[in-house]
């Protein structure tokens, strides 16, 4: 498994559909929710009609508004940058970062996969459970920021 590298990250406006969640619910084909949301952003061509974008053209999946830790309800939001007034704010702050590459979406939950024995082998690490994001820069790439205390 690649350590992941640690980055300092500005506050980011994302603008698009969202979800409320757990991950308990996402391991349930029957009530997971996240797929669905991903076709909704492609269905409703998000990323180009979505008014006020910035330059950075990585599409994002949030993770906010968490209710406690892993193991509460949380919004997803499937989004885009915008200069004002988006549905959620990105935190600025310092963040772990993992890659995952691959064939979408399966690269992503490896990538989680990877995220959660990261942080059960390294307790020390701790979570911040204000925002996380998935920044998609292509079809088969993705990088996951997990936001970290300093």
């Amino acid at each position: 498994m690649n350590e992941p590298t640690r980055e300092h990250v500005n506050a980011v406006e994302v603008a698009g559909p969202q979800v409320r969640t757990t991950n308990a619910e996402e391991t349930n084909p029957a009530t997971a929710r996240i797929g669905g949301l991903w076709s909704r952003f492609f269905a409703e061509a998000v990323p180009a009609r979505t008014e006020g974008r910035t330059d950075d053209a990585r599409n994002f999946g949030v993770y906010a508004r968490y209710a406690s830790d892993a193991h509460g309800a949380f919004d997803v939001i499937a989004g885009v940058a915008v200069r004002e007034d988006g549905i959620v704010r990105v935190e600025g702050g310092d963040y772990l970062v993992f890659d995952a590459r691959g064939e979408m979406p399966q690269a992503v939950m490896e990538g989680w996969s990877r995220i959660w024995q990261y942080f059960d082998a390294h307790p020390e690490v701790v979570r911040r459970y204000r925002s996380d994001f998935e920044a998609y820069t292509g079809p088969n790439d993705a990088r996951i920021y997990i936001g970290v205390a300093h």
